[in-house]
């Protein structure tokens, strides 16, 4: 082509390609062996222009070649690259990638568990280490040219999502941000915040997959495709799926069913049973032969329960599934016998170790948040190099580690949420099946949905064809965060940095829209007022009088009520251990044996029994052999003890013998007992002067004799509504402005209040407080200043600091955590109480925990385990007593060995804490917890 061109023509495009050339670019692409796609040319291009780059794109459309460029710029200018990502997991296979790739001397590791060449040039961390350098002011920030955020879009994660925005905000101008995000489908909003606070950034969104995806339905042998085949964005559902569905909904339930069954023609019946029988869901087994026999192996199954992805697992051993050969067999083996030489014998029995051992050389292995570390690095590690082709895992997987498959299965598309069973989302599924098709392996990825009764094969196209997964701030101010931020830039200049947050970006612009229905309402309301107008008089003045009347006898109604929630609440007060009662209504209605009443003395050994709002909450043995707590809504009348009984000291609430037994003693002694009956009193409206005064006004007022004044009312009452709802979004307008700077004030006044700071001065308690990170950063600090902890040994102290960081999956409120004796009790005592004194102050100044601020009740239940595993004791006696899964255990070690080491930093001198700490870190950190590399 280039003898068509004019010599000037050549010239010009000889110097475009030797420009070209010289760029930082082109020296990149040559450390490839294949060619970059057209996004992420165009996001090196905008990082080589000195520009900022949000970068948005499905799960393994290869972002993260976007973050290693700015490796690569920052080494060709002697600058430092920190590598951020959200999770410790992340951070070792990066810092791996990158060490082979420059050369281990030029990339350093900094996790909070691990310290590797931490003043190396390029850097993988975790985001909290980045954060907590910003506040600190770290020596190692110098020379920081460009910072990589992967995985970005954890902002939206309600625990750790501030971290994000927090490092953010406060990283120097002078540092070029490289944010690698998944399909968000408000990219170019975050875009614009992300150019407001940092200055020029590019937006590079790309919603094509370099692996395409195609969907499927697995019902029986068979497995449907669940679009029609043909071109087109909005692409038909398969109308076999459509007709599969239309007959499981028309399957005979009831008698008129099952008449109509009998009228049908028996060769349309018989076609019917031939189609039902082909619509089974098929077995886990079942599924991966299948799979198998397609060709669509390796696959990742998403269960979303632990003990479902361990179950599935068993079900293929037991169905006697083998996925590999001899030779993949001996390599799994010699890979985890290396893997896993430092566990000691005694522990592999504890562990589970043969029987996951066995699963791996057949080729199948479960994955989630409960197995040890180690065990789940050894399942990546093999899945990778192709010798466990069916892992069983949790949605955890899908936000984690770079694990991608030939294909993905999902069992269901519901799921607990942590308060109910709920549909997956869009963005959820994008996200989970995002990980079938291997780039340079597969030429495409397929997601297959098992079968299930009432599928709604339109409800999954939705799902399937939907690309939204929108990006939401959860960003707000803590008690740590609220003294670095004074103690860097005082209260004021703080209060403005706040109000650039992307949480207050997204509120302000939606004030917009609210401004909009504001405007149309008032429109709204001038009609409305012109319709009700009477020739008679005022009829807001008349509608107002009859709407007071309403109230009126309302608010009758609702004393009458809250009188006999009082009452009730009274009688629950007066129950103690042994009564008998009768529960009147709820669930649990019938006879029971109140085994703890659930008063305020509760707290003291770990109840959560009594809720100074709620009332007592009763602890009752039914007589259904059912242990449960009891709220003031099961008792809407007042309750009496019918009898006493004694409550053995032997009784155990765990233990299914003794509840039969203590049930059957309470059958026999008081089955022939009545309940009292109350009679419901009821406020009486007849005798009320406020009614009387307006009925008088409303029979005396001018429009009350109109001929349309029923007419009028209606109008009057839509007109009411609407003003009501108005101001209601006014007071939204006026919630949503400045809604963080509030909040940042509410939580600065406290802590002036408590002595952690003095105008703009942060005080020395405030300096401690500053050295706190985590969720319940200022009772640590309170503790240490009033020296609860003092005095107490390592393995003490490590049972307190546990009832910082733990939370139980479940709370089982029927349940009294088992303490350590003597100081420790004590102490843990003594942390409850400082909390209630913190919740008390918190509630006076408006900070709510419900909207992610404040201090939770510090929980109890890990605080044995940390104690007997910090004093020496073996795995196989502590996870027994613990009843928690390896992983998990090792999980909340390790972040009781985080806090230590703060606790350590920030104790006052030469207090006994920070040796204590020192030494019950070591203490923790052992066995299982010291030869788990991440956590």
């Amino acid at each position: 082509m280039t003898e068509d061109l004019s010599p000037a023509e050549r010239y010009a495009a000889a110097r475009q390609r030797a420009v070209e050339e010289a760029t930082a670019l082109a020296s990149f692409r040559e450390m490839y062996d294949f060619g970059l796609d057209t996004f992420q040319l165009d996001a090196c291009r905008s990082l080589e222009e000195g520009k900022g780059v949000l970068v948005a794109a499905p799960t393994g459309s290869g972002k993260t070649i976007v973050g290693e460029f700015a490796v690569h710029l920052a080494l060709g200018q002697s600058k430092k690259c920190f590598y951020t990502t959200p999770i410790k997991a992340l951070s070792n296979q990066k810092y791996a990638d990158l060490a082979k790739r420059y050369g281990a001397d030029k990339v350093g590791l900094l996790t909070g568990d691990n310290s590797v060449n931490p003043d190396a040039p390029v850097v993988v961390m975790t985001t909290e280490v980045l954060r907590n350098m910003l506040y600190a002011g770290s020596r190692t920030l110098m020379g920081l040219g460009y910072v990589v955020m992967d995985e970005v879009h954890y902002l939206s994660d309600r625990f750790r999502g501030a971290v994000w925005e927090e490092v953010i905000i406060h990283l120097p101008p002078s540092v070029t941000l490289v944010s690698l995000s998944a399909t968000v489908s408000n990219a170019e909003e975050f875009g614009d915040w992300l150019d407001t606070v940092r200055g020029d950034t590019d937006v590079i969104v790309s919603e094509h997959r370099p692996v395409p995806l195609f969907q499927h339905v697995l019902a029986g042998r068979r497995m449907y495709d669940l679009f029609e085949e043909g071109e087109g964005a909005k692409k038909a559902v398969n109308p076999d799926l459509l007709r599969m569905a239309r007959l499981e909904s028309s399957r005979p339930t009831g008698p008129k069913d099952r008449r109509r069954g009998r009228n049908m023609r028996e060769a349309d019946r018989e076609r019917e049973r031939r189609q039902r029988s082909r619509t089974w869901t098929p077995s886990r087994p079942e599924v991966i032969e299948r799979l198998d026999a397609e060709n669509l192996l390796p696959a990742i199954t998403f269960i979303f329960s632990r003990a479902g992805c361990e179950a599935a697992v068993q079900q293929c051993l037991y169905a006697g599934l083998r996925l590999n050969d001899e030779a993949a067999r001996s390599a799994v083996r010699e890979i985890v016998e290396e893997r896993t030489a430092a566990i000691p014998d005694e522990d592999l029995h504890v562990l589970g170790y043969f029987e996951w051992l066995e699963g791996l050389e057949r080729g199948i292995a479960a994955h989630h948040a409960g197995m040890l570390p180690t065990f789940k690095e050894v399942v990546e590690e093999l899945f990778l190099r192709g010798l466990v082709k069916a892992v069983f895992a949790t949605e955890t997987l899908a936000l984690g580690i770079n694990m991608p498959a030939r294909s993905v299965v999902l069992e269901k598309l519901v799921k607990w949420n942590g308060e109910q069973h709920a549909d997956i989302t869009p963005g959820e599924y994008t996200q989970l099946t995002g990980r079938a098709g291997r780039r340079g392996i597969d030429v495409e990825g397929h997601a297959v949905v098992l079968w299930q009764r009432a599928m709604n094969p339109e409800h999954l196209a939705g799902l399937a064809g939907t690309r939204t997964y929108p990006l939401r701030s959860s960003f707000k101010p803590s008690y740590n965060m609220a003294v670095n931020l004074v103690h860097q830039f005082g209260r004021h200049r703080s209060r403005e940095l706040l109000e650039t947050s992307f949480a207050q970006f997204q509120a302000d612009r939606s004030v917009v829209g609210i401004s909009r229905q504001v405007q149309r309402n008032e429109e709204g309301l001038e009609g409305y007022a012109a319709s009700m107008t009477c020739h008679l008089g005022d009829f807001e003045e008349y509608g107002r009088l009859r709407r007071e009347l309403k109230d009126r006898e309302t608010e009758l109604a609702r004393q009458g009520a809250g009188q006999r929630r009082a009452e009730a609440a009274g009688a629950l007060e007066k129950l103690r251990p042994g009564d008998i009662i009768h529960v009147p209504t709820g669930k649990y209605a019938g006879l029971a044996l109140v085994l703890d009443p659930g008063l305020p003395a509760g707290r003291s050994n770990g109840h959560r029994g009594f809720d100074h709002h709620d009332g007592p909450r009763p602890l009752v043995l039914t007589a259904e052999r059912q242990v449960k707590r009891l709220a003031a809504m099961d008792f809407p009348v007042p309750v009496e003890a019918l009898d006493r009984m004694r409550v053995p000291k032997s009784f155990n609430a765990r233990s299914p013998q003794s509840r039969r037994d203590l049930a059957s003693a309470l059958r026999t002694r008081a089955g022939h007992l009545e309940p009292k009956r109350h009679r419901k009193g009821r406020a009486a409206a007849a005798d009320d002067r406020e009614i009387a005064r307006l009925r008088t006004a409303i029979r005396a007022h001018p429009c009350h004799g109109c001929d349309q004044r029923e007419d009028h009312a209606r109008w009057a009452e839509r007109y009411h509504r609407l003003k009501r709802d108005t101001r209601q979004l006014e007071r939204r307008i006026e919630g949503r402005t400045n809604t963080i700077a509030r909040t940042f004030d509410r939580i600065v006044n406290l802590l002036t209040e408590l002595g952690y700071l003095r105008g703009n001065e942060v005080t020395e308690d405030g300096q401690r407080l500053s050295r706190l990170y985590g969720e319940l950063d200022l009772l640590a600090s309170e503790c240490l200043r009033e020296g609860v902890w003092e005095g107490l040994g390592p393995a003490e102290l490590a049972a307190c600091v546990s009832a910082l960081v733990f939370e139980a999956r479940q709370a089982d409120d029927a349940v009294v955590p088992k303490l350590p004796s003597g100081a420790a009790k004590a102490a843990l005592g003594e942390m409850v109480r400082i909390w209630g004194r913190l919740d008390a102050l918190e509630e006076q100044h408006g900070i709510s925990q419900t909207e992610g601020v404040g201090q939770r009740e510090p929980d109890l239940g890990f605080a044995w385990a940390a104690y007997m595993w910090a004093s020496g004791k073996g795995l196989d006696a502590v996870l027994r007593e613990a009843e928690m899964p390896a992983g998990d255990f090792v999980r909340w070690c390790k972040q009781v060995i985080d806090v230590l080491g703060q606790i350590a930093a920030a104790a006052p001198e030469g207090s006994t804490v920070t040796r204590s700490a020192r030494k019950a870190v070591d203490a923790v950190r052992r066995g299982v917890v010291a030869y788990s590399s991440v956590g």
